[in-house]
């Protein structure tokens, strides 16, 4: 389950990282290329939270 948690924090870092080269970037093409980053980031760190509480439900039930 660490693993878990590692990766999930890793992700939530990177989307961060991602969103604030975004806010910064003054290029309109390098805007739109890390807001797609940031959100494909987001949805994986989601996608392994939601496998972690699974996980945990499984292993409680």
């Amino acid at each position: 389950m660490q693993d878990y948690q590692t990766q999930l924090e890793k992700l939530r870092k990177d989307a961060a990282e991602c969103a604030l080269i975004r806010d910064l970037a003054t290029d309109k093409a390098k805007r739109e290329l890390f807001e797609r980053i940031a959100n494909h980031l987001t949805v994986l760190a989601d996608q392994v939270e939601q496998a972690m509480n699974d996980r945990t439900k499984g292993a409680v039930a």
